[in-house]
């Protein structure tokens, strides 16, 4: 809501009023009073007597100098020419537009603000508009612009018909949608879409492991990229990473393409915009906006890319379903998986639907806060679930992809932290009396060992990040790298200590 939305209700709202200021109407000059004049009315404004077009002729411009000679109605600063939205004046108190008393100057009315109104036609624009879809799908700007409209600077498929009366999400989502893209990956007859984040003017492009290997059915997919102007290009995966499900890929041939911004995740407030950015449901270039729900988030997500290490893991309660699920794009149902990844996420309420997938979850300043990665279902994973948008959706923050994407891109790889340790929920174990992980045994050897931690500690907080289950645990040692510091808090029979742990390696395979 702009701060220039006039909220008046209509039953009090003068039309006439707004028609004039529109047309730059100005107060009358005072007229001569007759000997017994009626008390004014300053409640109920009068009916013109005529037009606003034959008074805006008829009156003259106020003379030079002229000042507000009631104090109960506010003008416009001396010199102003237009409405400037805003009262002024020590005792502006009516909220309702006022039609001028013969012994005072008004300015005129404020006018209703077509933000609003302006900002659904941008998102509905974004929606359809823009660039070359896949599978032949092309919407063109046409639908939406015509000779008035104002193309923002740069390959942009954003549509702005006003660019006096934009927000903020417009000007995010045309920095930012040039540096998101569409990717299909195909093998043999299975198929499937999402979206990815340019990292360099040569075509590096972050996006998700089950993206471009369709959840691990496919180590060699065919992966064709559509920029938000609608170029297509090729491209080959440069690493994967499926513990925590980021990939990097190159485009053949490109050049002159517009990196992404990064941000620095763990600066991040709950309540703080966030606005995501993809090919949901193979529709390029569409924008939603929300908030950042929660911080140090982790989930549970079946990945038959998953490695199977067998340490640091949990076991998943008979019968207990995951509701997090990775999202494709056209429809694809994700495959029954025996392993699982544990990741830390941020938690959105901003749209993220089947097709969003390793697209851009960015700030007010456009800059990278996470990569769009998976999605809460109604009904858990199975077919049975609400597969769409129901307001809970994560992505990784950006501090975590930063670094992995950079370990790809310059080893083909990335490294994980391994604690060493086999740990269950303290909350599960009799007579507990307090959330975290509970120790069940620590490896010979290992990094937990090495740092003196014992079968029986809780650990609770993790570099300073709360610790509720085995499951935050494991998703927060993964986010650091092999041989990576970090600062343990644990309980240890009802006293609080911290130790300092430098982490394993994670197994690859």
């Amino acid at each position: 809501m702009s701060d220039n939305t006039d909220n008046r209700p209509e039953g009090t709202h003068n039309s006439h009023l707004d028609n004039s200021a529109a047309n730059g109407a100005v107060p009358a000059s005072p007229q001569p009073e007759s000997t017994t004049p009626a008390a004014p009315r300053y409640d109920v404004p009068p009916v013109p007597t005529r037009s606003p077009a034959s008074a805006a002729a008829a009156w003259p411009p106020p003379a030079v100098g002229a000042a507000p000679q009631h104090p109960g109605y506010a003008s416009a600063p001396s010199g102003a020419t237009t409405p400037t939205g805003q009262a002024f004046g020590p005792a502006a108190t009516d909220a309702h537009p006022t039609l001028a008393m013969p012994s005072s100057t008004s300015t005129a009315p404020r006018k209703k603000s077509s933000v609003p109104r302006v900002a659904a036609l941008l998102v509905a624009a974004a929606l359809v508009g823009g660039g070359a879809g896949l599978g032949g799908t092309y919407a063109g700007l046409n639908l939406w612009g015509g000779s008035n409209t104002s193309a923002a600077s740069g390959p942009s498929a954003i549509t702005v018909n006003n660019p006096d009366s934009v927000n903020n999400t417009s000007a995010v989502a045309a920095k930012v949608v040039p540096s998101v893209v569409t990717i299909s990956a195909t093998a043999g007859q299975s198929g499937g879409t999402g979206s990815g984040v340019i990292l360099s003017q040569d075509g590096y492009v972050l996006t998700n492991t089950h993206v471009v290997t369709l959840d691990g059915q496919s180590g060699s997919a065919k992966i064709s990229v559509t920029t938000s102007d609608g170029k297509v290009y090729s491209a080959k995966v440069v690493g994967t990473d499926p513990t925590y499900d980021l990939a990097v890929i190159k485009l053949d041939n490109a050049s002159g393409l517009t990196p992404i911004e990064w941000a620095d995740s763990s600066k991040l407030n709950v309540g703080d915009n966030a606005i995501a950015i993809g090919a949901p449901l193979d529709l390029p270039n569409t924008v939603t906006t929300g908030i950042v729900s929660a911080l140090n988030r982790s989930i549970q997500v079946a990945s038959s890319a998953a490695p199977s290490d067998g340490t640091d893991q949990q076991q998943q309660e008979p019968g207990q379903e995951s509701p997090f699920r990775f999202d494709f794009g056209q429809g694809q149902q994700q495959q029954s998986a025996n392993q699982t990844i544990k990741i830390a996420v941020i938690q959105t309420d901003a749209a993220i639907n089947p097709g969003n997938s390793g697209g851009a979850l960015v700030n007010n300043e456009g800059k990278l806060i996470g990569i769009n990665v998976a999605i809460a279902s109604a009904g858990g994973s199975s077919s049975g679930g609400q597969s769409g948008n129901i307001g809970v959706g994560f992505s990784i923050p950006s501090d975590i992809a930063k670094r992995i994407s950079q370990e790809i891109i310059d080893n083909g790889s990335a490294t994980h932290g391994l604690l060493g340790a086999s740990v269950q929920d303290a909350a599960s174990i009799q007579g507990a009396t307090t959330t975290g992980a509970y120790i069940a045994d620590v490896s010979s050897g290992g990094a937990a060992q090495a740092a003196g931690l014992q079968k029986g500690d809780v650990i609770t907080k993790v570099n300073g990040i709360p610790v509720t289950n085995s499951i935050d645990l494991t998703a927060q040692v993964r986010a650091l790298a092999a041989g990576s510091k970090a600062e343990i808090t644990y309980n240890r029979s009802g006293q609080e200590k911290t130790a300092e742990v430098t982490l394993g390696s994670m197994p690859t395979s």
